[in-house]
């Protein structure tokens, strides 16, 4: 797999690439973000590890033009900032994960491998999933109401949520195992992004006009709820 860096501190940068390279990672470096964006523009990358502050583009730059692009390389944030309002730029701009500096390496190694194998295992599954009157297509991110035949793209997190909810339909999730799972890590930290993400969710569904719901089971978790028509009041 092939990973792209871009990251204005180079030493930084050789420091991530000689890890990755000995976890048999392909590890290109760019430092400065026009030239990581025209790279990022013109390879394939499985995941690129980008830092926020870059000369000539900054990483939220870098971030919006690749979506609007079309690319789906998984995208980890590098960020001395560590306000949520921050984080929650990238991830509504399409990060898929965000590491604030200073970091150690080995969990920044870690959270590109949970990245990683999360396509691999995505590849060897069905291409969506089903719940309710709801349809996840895992290769576009669309989800479809087929009672509605109304549908909407969700992406990185939402996405990630949506899919593993849909995967445990009425059954109780707590948040430690949804931050494990979406997260890649247990952090409370993330719980004010994981009730926006729900949030966002749950407008999504009724956009579409679904009969499913995301129900908060107070001081446990969350529970996708699929709604039988017969028995829906």
């Amino acid at each position: 797999m092939k990973i792209l860096i871009i990251e204005d501190e180079f030493n930084l940068a050789d420091v991530i690439a000689t890890r990755l390279k000995r976890e048999n990672y392909a590890v290109d470096i760019c430092c400065d973000g026009e030239t990581g964006l025209d790279n990022a523009l013109t390879n394939v990358y499985d995941l690129i590890i980008l830092d926020v502050m870059l000369p000539k583009r900054n990483g939220f730059e870098i971030l919006s033009q690749l979506r609007k692009s079309k690319i789906h390389s998984k995208v980890i944030m590098l960020t001395a900032k560590t306000l949520l309002e921050d984080k929650l730029n990238g991830f509504y701009k399409g990060a898929n994960d965000y590491v604030t500096k200073p970091f150690h390496i080995d969990e920044l190694v870690a959270r590109v491998n949970i990245q990683l194998r999360k396509d691999v295992n995505t590849q060897t599954i069905k291409n969506s999933i089903e719940a309710g009157d709801l349809r996840l297509n895992i290769n576009t991110s669309n989800l479809l109401c087929v009672s509605t035949n109304e549908s909407i793209d969700i992406i990185c997190k939402e996405f990630l949520l949506m899919e593993y909810l849909m995967q445990n339909p009425n059954q109780i999730i707590s948040k430690e195992q949804i931050y494990e799972k979406v997260w890649g890590i247990e952090n409370e930290s993330e719980s004010n992004s994981l009730e926006a993400y729900l949030s966002f969710i749950r407008k999504k569904l009724k956009m579409i006009g679904s009969n499913v719901n995301i129900k908060a089971i107070r001081g446990v978790g969350y529970k996708l709820e699929v709604c039988n028509e017969k028995t829906k009041e």
